[in-house]
């Protein structure tokens, strides 16, 4: 049931395995790239309690030895002062050169992680150990590193590719219902902005997948990150087609930020949200037919999923206040707000020609329903 996805960036280029029980072959598949038998694990305390001794096990399986440090959960971990930490206690741990770091956690310890590898003695190699599902079908993949600043997400970080990522999709039935549908978020993304196919597929085999069909879940990471490799191998650093890949993201991002990177908001669920708010303005654009948002939504909440601005609880900030926070986005060029439209699904393009009112107009009537 294993496959391998290989990240073609030439003398960068390294391989993704994905399928059930990688953790216990983590020792014999990241030995061949050690110098010495030891590697740096960063994690985070959820994780370790559920998985880190059978790490250690898997690579003591193969003589590997290690030492981890475990920051607290959450995205307020991708900040400066665990940041410090970890960089200061990879030191502390004599980490060299020619050393590995793991980062064996979700998207907030595989982004912090990697960026201390970045930094670290101006850049050690890092392996993916990926254990939520939003990690292993996005953030695991492509190199995209780094941490928050207070005027938004990832505004501080590195292109650092890793040297290995292993997806081991056992781990995923430790996930609560909502962090696995959140990150499922980002694999429905998939098939709307490349793969219509792909899309009716998940929209057959949804519900089988979050009920633990063990085929179904390695297909579906297996194809999510196939997808995201062909993108990076022809954009590595985002300059044209790679930022398909923030579909929904513009409006995510906002989102996040106006409800605080809290647990009000998972960023899986704020990309499905802003998904459906992309197929929205597309829509009013004319760009494709009012039936593909209504199929997206009809999707959504098929899987149980935040779809709507009325199922992020608590109060949201004006339609204004939310284009003003689109503004911090990385995604600006030139003062223009870069946006990820659809001519349908499976059908994304990145545009900068939207108007602000079809913006505000879209954001307004979502929040009535509020």
């Amino acid at each position: 049931m294993h496959q391998t996805v290989f990240v073609d960036l030439a003398e960068r280029s390294y391989d993704v395995e994905i399928g059930p029980d990688l953790l216990a072959q983590a020792g014999v598949r990241i030995k061949p790239l050690l110098h010495r038998p030891r590697v740096a694990v960063l994690t985070d305390e959820t994780v370790a309690g559920l998985h880190l001794d059978a790490l250690r096990a898997g690579l003591a399986a193969a003589g590997v030895e290690m030492t981890a440090l475990a920051l607290p959960p959450g995205e307020a971990t991708k900040s400066w002062p665990q940041f410090e930490r970890a960089v200061e206690w990879l030191l502390a741990e004599k980490v060299e050169r020619r050393d590995v770091v793991v980062a064996f956690g979700g998207g907030v310890i595989g982004d912090l992680a990697g960026f201390a590898a970045a930094v670290l003695r101006r850049g050690v190699r890092f392996v993916q150990i990926p254990t939520s599902l939003l990690a292993q079908v996005d953030s695991s993949v492509g190199g995209k590193t780094g941490i928050n600043a207070p005027q938004g997400k990832n505004l501080i970080g590195a292109f650092h590719q890793p040297s290995l990522v292993l997806a081991d999709t056992s781990v995923l039935g430790t996930l609560t219902a909502r962090d696995f549908l959140a990150g499922y978020g980002e694999v429905v993304k998939y098939g709307l902005l490349g793969d219509a196919e792909f899309f009716e597929w998940l929209e057959r085999n949804g519900p089988a997948l979050a009920g633990g069909d063990m085929a179904a879940r390695v297909q579906a990471v297996t194809r999510s990150v196939q997808m995201k490799a062909d993108i990076v191998a022809r954009d590595e650093t985002e300059q044209g087609d790679r930022a398909l890949l923030n579909l929904g993201h513009t409006f995510c991002h906002a989102l996040e930020a106006a409800t605080g990177y809290s647990d009000r908001l998972l960023h899986g669920e704020g990309v499905a949200i802003g998904c459906a708010l992309a197929f929205e303005l597309s829509a009013r654009l004319g760009l494709c037919s009012q039936e593909d948002p209504s199929r997206v939504r009809a999707h959504l909440r098929a899987m149980g999923m935040k779809t709507d601005l009325a199922d992020i609880p608590g109060d949201l900030p004006g339609a204004e206040a939310l284009v003003d926070l689109m503004a911090q986005d990385k995604k600006v060029v030139d003062g223009q707000l870069r946006f990820i439209l659809a001519r349908g699904i499976g059908q994304a393009f990145v545009t900068s020609d939207v108007p602000r009112d079809a913006v505000l107009s879209v954001l307004e009537d979502a929040l009535a329903t509020c």
